[in-house]
């Protein structure tokens, strides 16, 4: 079952940590996260599974960044969040969407106990100006039935920033 937006509130600051939290990005069944002003892109024309890739970091002037089709961007979230006994879930906005640009290629999926910044893969399908701040994706959470084990990897929990893929320590 998927919270309502009542619901996501009666939660903040207990099961829900959303840091900082604005009234007006509640929606009827989620919430809205910003776009941090920093982006991540591979250096690197061919990616390699098994290696630490290259990549270069990109701020997000005030005035807006052309983003362009072909190319993979990292972003994260502006907001921290902390989730006990839900699962989050991330989706793009609709409006984002229509505008040709997708902020999670295969990553929407949260894990239950994860705390940290969500990192957004972010691509489009013909060149768009963003702004940083902008309601870029929403959380919403699901209840979990059945027992289970909190999220505790080392890879990706407690991150302070944009993570690119850490894929290359599944290998060791």
């Amino acid at each position: 079952m998927i919270l309502s937006g009542i619901e996501i509130k009666k939660n903040l600051g207990k099961k829900i940590i959303i840091e900082p939290f604005d009234e007006n990005e509640l929606n009827p069944n989620s919430y809205n996260l910003k776009l941090f002003d920093e982006l991540l892109v591979y250096e690197e024309k061919i990616l390699d599974m098994k290696k630490k890739n290259k990549f270069k970091k990109i701020k997000i002037p005030s005035d807006g960044l052309i983003i362009y089709p072909g190319k993979l961007y990292l972003g994260r979230t502006l907001e921290f969040t902390e989730t006990k006994d839900f699962v989050p879930m991330l989706e793009g906005r609709s409006s984002i969407g229509r505008l040709g640009m997708f902020i999670h290629v295969t990553a929407g999926f949260g894990d239950v106990g994860f705390k940290g910044y969500w990192t957004l893969e972010i691509h489009c399908i013909q060149p768009i100006k963003i702004y940083a701040g902008v309601s870029i994706c929403q959380i919403y959470y699901h209840t979990i039935k059945g027992e289970y084990k909190n999220y505790c990897s080392g890879k990706y929990q407690d991150n302070s920033g944009i993570q690119p893929s850490l894929l290359y320590k599944d290998f060791d």
